[in-house]
Parts: C-alpha cells; structure tokens; sequence
C-alpha cells in the first residue's frame, strides 16, 4: 500500500465479541455512530484502501467507506496470525469504528522504514536489500494455516479483469491450477516500505494482502512491484532472493502473467495498466 505513495512521491448496539483464526484472538468492538469521535488530525500515510494516522501512541488505520464492512476484521486477523508466528509484526490492540468508520487501532512502531533509508543512503541499497531478502525468507519458511488461499485470492482477481481477452483470462487460471507447490506464508505486498526498521529490529507490516500459497509467487509479486518504479532494483531484489534460496529465475518468472493479471484489478493509480498488459501478451498473446 504505502510503496505507491512513497515511491511515485453488523452490529448495532455497544459491546464487544471475540473472533478467533486458527490459534490466536482478537477482540472486537462495536460503538454506535457518534460515539467517543476521536480527533485524529491529519493522516502521517494513505493506501488505496486506508489512510493510517498517529495517535496516543498508537496507529489507527481508518478504512475507505466503500470497502466491505469485514475488511478490517479480515486485515486484522492475517496480522494477527502473522504475529502468533513469531515475526516482528504490529500487535493489533483492537478493531473497531471510529467516526462511523471501521478501523484497526495497532501498536506504533517507531523507526524508518528500509526505503526510507535507502533513499538517504543509495549506495546501501544492496544492503537494505539483503536485510529486506533475509526477513521475507523468514515469512516463506512459515506453513501457514487459516489463512486466505493465494490460489482462491488470484482466481478471483482475474475473473473480475474486464480488460482481458477470454482467451487470456482462460490460459491464466488454466495456468494457476496448474502450479504444485506447498503452501507458505506469502506477504502479497512485500517491499522496502513495508519493512520498519527499529533500534533493535526490523518490523513487517501492512499484512492486508497476505495468503497461504507458492512463495515464487509471492517473490513475482515483489519483483514486479520494484520494476514498475526501478529495474535496476527489481533485478537486485530477484538476484539476491534467488542466491540465497537456491531458487532459479525462470521458476520464479512462470508466475509473471499470473501475478500481471492479478495486478490489472487493483486499479492502482500509479500503475502502468499497459506494461501489464505488456507482461500479459508477452505469455499469452491474443491471436
């Protein structure tokens, strides 16, 4: 969410319910419109989806009103199974409405993020790079459980692409059901400006778009992100992930149509919907 910005520049009463996702619990509460408004001032960061602001120590993240009412439920238990696996993860104290709109209140990280640095110091790039390569292989030796399917997350993405040739729709999810794999802890968003780097640790967030399935998909996924904005620093991202994992390039490229695909439904501004389509023909021209 937060690499756009930084690198283009029911229920009706009070009370409260527990939920619970495989191993972990988070509680839930219900406030009534107008209930304790919270002044929040102005957001330190803006998603696509949400606009994250600072306060009493906390963060709050307030959701966009066109997003279905689960969405922060559903974000809130994926950090939170994240955060019973033992990564550095945001601990997340409570999801809620704030001012009519849903929100997830979590613990404030204090540091920079990895590309923030980077950009201060850009010839540590293959540094912060390798710091960012070492956490993420920490995420994909997770087996998850409870989570999204990536295979069901990427399904749905495709079928809703209206700009897709049938034929092309139909050879990508022809394509995803062809992959083995075990399924592993997959980010879905994983970049340098989602890594917190503190006195003490590096620290993952924005877990929105986690799932359970193949990590070349998910390392596809990150390539892809890099080389809309650098080529220069996606081909060091897949260079250093590869080397260290053993993985070769072409295992990782299979994913590209797929992931292109996928990509086309977010409807990012900052995207360029033509070199998606450009990775798309590249796999599977139209005839």
């Amino acid at each position: 969410m937060i690499l756009e910005a930084k690198m283009a520049a029911s229920c009706c009463t009070n009370g409260s319910v527990s939920t619970r996702s495989g191993d972990f619990l988070l509680t839930v509460r219900f406030v009534e419109e107008g209930e304790n408004p919270m002044i929040l001032g102005n957001p330190i960061a803006r998603g696509n989806t949400a606009k994250i602001y600072l306060s009493d120590n906390k963060i709050v993240k307030i959701f966009n009103d066109f997003l279905p009412d689960t969405e922060s439920i559903k974000e809130a238990n994926k950090q939170s199974y994240a955060y019973s696996c033992g990564l550095p993860v945001p601990k997340i104290l409570e999801v809620t409405k704030i001012n009519g709109e849903q929100a997830i209140i979590m613990e404030y990280v204090k540091g920079e993020t990895l590309g923030d640095l980077m950009f201060k110091n850009k010839e540590q790039a293959e540094y912060y790079m390798n710091v960012s390569v070492d956490m993420q292989l920490k995420v994909h030796s997770i087996i998850p459980e409870g989570i999204e399917s990536m295979y069901d997350k990427l399904y749905s993405q495709i079928e809703t692409v209206n700009n897709l040739d049938k034929k092309q729709k139909s050879y990508m999810l022809n394509k995803l059901g062809s992959f083995s794999y075990e399924n592993r802890l997959c980010h879905g968003d994983f970049h340098l400006f989602n890594l917190i780097k503190t006195e003490t640790q590096v620290v993952v967030i924005d877990w929105v778009d986690s799932s359970a399935g193949d990590i070349r998909a998910d390392i596809y996924r990150t390539y892809l992100l890099y080389s809309q904005f650098s080529s220069e620093l996606a081909d060091m991202y897949l260079r250093l992930y590869c080397e260290k994992s053993g993985l070769l390039r072409s295992e990782v490229s299979q994913w590209a149509p797929i992931i292109a695909g996928a990509r086309l439904s977010e409807s990012v501004s900052s995207e360029n919907s033509e070199r998606l389509m450009e990775i798309i023909n590249n796999y599977c021209p139209i005839i």
